[in-house]
């Protein structure tokens, strides 16, 4: 008999890698029909619709399978951010789906299996990282510990006081500072789970929807954490302009 459980489409673009796929269920009862993720110069936007398009063909899935459109949330690159949910929304709109998410540090957490603390650490670029700590409960259920911040990978390492797993495209930039610092605390995962995958997202967005937790297509914003720089001018400049007046 055929699977009729809701199939999920998925994305990410928080990071240089663009990740689409194709599943239906959850982390714990689901499956993977298919996943795409590249990364190259090409723009997040030419790459999520023509990967969209070859998921469909090689997998003979048309869009009235789908039941519902699954994001990366972020944090990560601002412009990434932006393209994946203006796509999401786009596909969920036009498509008449429902529109899950979930935060990309989640979702590379959920990749590792240990019984240590799991980092997800995802570069900020300006010498910053996003981080969040997560845990395994008893029934091996995927906790998140802590909120998630924007920090220097110095101040990760000083508030790290026990065993740690780490996975993100920050131990790519910052591994050896951290391996200095903590020593035999720190184990990186392996390289090829330090990118995003749409895959986990839309496992992790299973559970969403089957809660009936959806994100609203209209208000929906992704996770920036911190002001992008064209928010920080700005405030500069409102700043400057009110701080220059004076007695005529």
């Amino acid at each position: 008999m055929a699977d009729t459980s809701p199939l999920i489409l998925s994305l990410d673009t928080a990071t240089k890698c663009s990740t689409v796929a194709l599943t239906r269920g959850t982390l714990m009862d689901g499956e993977v029909l298919a996943t795409i993720s590249l990364s190259s110069s090409i723009t997040h936007s030419r790459r999520l619709i023509s990967a969209v398009e070859r998921l469909f063909l090689d997998t003979e899935t048309v869009w009235s399978d789908i039941t519902a459109i699954a994001v990366g949330m972020g944090p990560g690159s601002f412009t990434g951010l932006r393209i994946g949910m203006t796509t999401a929304k786009g596909f969920a709109a036009a498509g008449d789906k429902k529109l899950v998410g979930v935060c990309t540090l989640d979702a590379l957490a959920a990749m590792c299996v240990t019984d240590k603390t799991i980092l997800a650490v995802i570069d900020a670029r300006k010498k910053q990282v996003y981080t969040a700590a997560y845990r395994h409960d008893n029934n091996g259920v995927l906790k998140r510990v802590e909120e998630v911040k924007v920090i220097s990978p110095e101040q990760v390492a000083k508030e790290t006081r026990e065993d740690v797993v780490m996975v993100g495209d920050a131990v790519v930039t910052y591994g050896s500072l951290w391996q200095e610092k903590l020593g035999e605390r720190v184990t990186f995962a392996p390289a090829q789970l330090h990118a995003p995958a749409a895959s986990a997202i839309g496992l992790l967005c299973g559970k969403n929807l089957q809660e009936g937790r959806f994100l609203d297509i209209a208000t929906a914003v992704p996770i920036y954490v911190r002001a992008s720089d064209a928010e920080l001018s700005l405030a500069d400049g409102k700043k400057e302009k009110c701080g220059s007046g004076g007695k005529s």
